[in-house]
């Protein structure tokens, strides 16, 4: 049983949810925000529901369902100096920035668009939903993570 829900932001240019599918499992690498960092750091676990969001899409749209498949740990890409994440001040004994990994679980029968989100009834208050929102991982309440997926068509 799911204890936490979280909803993460991929551009699909970058990474897609149908790559997810494809490749089953990926480190959610990258994230530069402390914000984001600490809901990975501290307190998405193993198991968490995650909803997939193609930002930067027209329509932006929650594609479907992930889960934490691995907890807490280091970016790796902190520490490569041709990533574009790299942080030369991070260090390998002291690492800033945290990654956690999420496997594919399912596909929505159809994407979740935004104009459609802001629309619904009991999203009110969905972080994704607030202007000026930016984070690239949020917290998703249970509430809202049932009504997205009886939107979606799936199950809870």
């Amino acid at each position: 049983m799911r204890k936490n829900f979280w909803l993460v932001k991929s551009e699909p240019d970058d990474y897609s949810f149908e790559q997810l599918r494809k490749d089953g499992s990926i480190g959610w690498t990258g994230v530069r925000n402390y914000q984001a960092r600490n809901y990975m750091r501290d307190q998405m676990k193993l198991g968490d529901g995650v909803l997939f969001y193609h930002s930067n899409a027209e329509p932006p749209a929650i594609m479907g369902i992930a889960e934490v498949s691995k907890e807490s740990h280091p970016d790796p890409t902190q520490f490569d100096s041709k990533s574009d994440y790299y942080d030369a001040k991070s260090k390998k004994d002291s690492p800033t920035w945290m990654m956690v990994d999420i496997k594919f679980v399912e596909a929505f029968k159809r994407p979740l668009t935004l104009p459609e989100l802001k629309k619904a009834k009991g999203l009110e208050k969905m972080l994704l939903l607030r202007k000026g929102q930016r984070l690239s991982v949020m917290p998703v309440s249970s509430e809202e993570w049932k009504r997205v997926l009886a939107l979606a068509g799936n199950e809870a």
